[in-house]
């Protein structure tokens, strides 16, 4: 690490929680961020010459709620202070008796507060999602554009309307109780899946300008974990996500193009995330109380244990899509699940089982490239290339296009005479 890497890794990790606190106290996104800044822009003075403090979450607290305390002084004349305010020192280890004083128990209420206030139900995904990367992850407006692909400008605008709206909406502060502690945590485990799946849905040039979002998920899943060690969803999220990323490297050539599952080198896949969530999964598992992120997860890890295409147990990969059917009733989990039992049963028991979801796919590039392959398998080739047309038609990235250009060529090649290979 360098001089200073200390201090942003300090910095990075308390966010959450200081944020958190200090929206707690102010009542207000803009004030709590600001508070945050300038209390990071003291540590950034202090921290070098004084050394970390014994908790640097709860001096980045205290600072930053005087800082802003002192700012409404200063706007606000006749507005009266808190009785509980005092001053901050910068020199020695003065602040950690007024930082021990903070109220620890509140620590897991205010980040959950943060977290489920940027997934406010008013709010769009795409906002909810920007919120939470600027406040509770700290990046910048740039690099969420960069990240969505979208100008500066655009995504600020984006951010700004999200706080509107939250302020508009008067969300309580208040410490919620065991029912509505459940209900914001399976919002706030939808969110941290929406942005891991912003970035994996990526491909070709953006993958990796995009990939900050999935190591971003996880970073927030494992937050997450750490204030509900217990809860064997959040613990199947957190493996879903490690186990989904583990094969980022393999998942596209060097040129951009997709690679399949089955095709991409498992050598590349990362060993130490693979360990990391078949752990937990396993744990998870232990607690015999499955959800949808635990089914999810468990058929990852079945293809991570895979050494080789060849040794994937796909029947048990059929049976937990079948569960997670229950659950989760979608065209998308059977459109999953199809591709099991094409594997298991064969391309006619797999396209029968999709034939029905044709009107409700009907604009989802994935359907048709599955169905497509299934035809193509059947040797039923003019009804697969209409497929695959529909699906070029629909797809949502030049990789995804040249992925079922590969499988036209191959169909033009073996239906001209001799096999002769088909034009580029």
């Amino acid at each position: 690490m360098t001089d200073t890497a200390w201090i942003d890794a300090a910095l990075t990790s308390a966010r959450p929680q200081a944020v958190g606190a200090l929206l707690r106290y102010f009542r207000n996104l803009d004030t709590a961020e600001e508070a945050f800044q300038n209390a990071c822009l003291r540590a950034l003075k202090s921290w070098p010459q004084n050394g970390p403090p014994r908790d640097p979450a709860a001096w980045l607290i205290m600072v930053g709620r005087n800082v802003a305390i002192d700012d409404i002084r200063r706007t606000r004349k006749q507005e009266p202070l808190p009785d509980d305010h005092q001053a901050i020192s910068d020199l020695g280890d003065a602040e950690d008796a007024i930082a021990e004083r903070l109220d620890g128990s509140h620590y897991r209420d205010d980040i959950l507060r943060l977290l489920f206030i940027c997934c406010h139900p008013e709010l769009p995904a795409t906002q909810q999602i920007a919120l939470a990367l600027r406040i509770v992850s700290g990046l910048t407006v740039k690099q969420i554009a960069r990240a969505f692909l979208v100008s500066e400008a655009a995504m600020e605008q984006r951010i700004t309307r999200a706080k509107a709206r939250v302020a508009e909406a008067s969300v309580p502060f208040e410490t919620p109780g065991p029912v509505e502690r459940s209900e914001r945590l399976a919002i706030v485990a939808a969110m941290i899946y929406l942005i891991f799946n912003e970035g994996y849905s990526a491909s070709g040039d953006t993958a990796k300008i995009r990939s900050t979002l999935c190591e971003e998920a996880i970073r927030l899943a494992r937050l997450l974990l750490r204030l509900f060690q217990s809860e064997p969803e959040i613990m199947g999220l957190t493996a879903l996500l490690l186990l989904q990323h583990a094969r980022a490297a393999a998942r596209f050539d060097s040129e951009g193009a997709v690679i399949l599952l089955d095709d991409q080198d498992r050598s590349r896949w990362n060993q130490k995330m693979i360990a990391e969530g078949l752990a937990l999964i396993d744990k998870a598992m232990r607690h015999r109380n499955s959800g949808p992120y635990q089914v999810q997860a468990a058929i990852a890890a079945l293809h991570a244990r895979a050494e080789k295409p060849e040794d994937t147990d796909w029947k048990q990969i059929d049976l937990l899509y079948g569960a997670l059917e229950l659950m989760q009733p979608s065209p998308v989990v059977t459109l999953n699940r199809a591709v099991a039992v094409c594997k298991v049963r064969g391309p006619q028991a797999a396209l029968e089982m999709i034939e029905p979801l044709g009107e409700r796919l009907s604009n989802y590039f994935h359907f048709f490239g599955v169905r497509g392959a299934f035809l193509m398998q059947l040797d039923r080739n003019d009804e697969a290339r209409v497929a695959f047309d529909r699906a070029i038609a629909l797809a949502n990235t030049s990789a995804e296009a040249a992925h079922i250009r590969m499988h036209l060529d191959r169909l033009m090649r073996d239906s001209q005479p001799g096999g002769t290979k088909a034009r580029k």
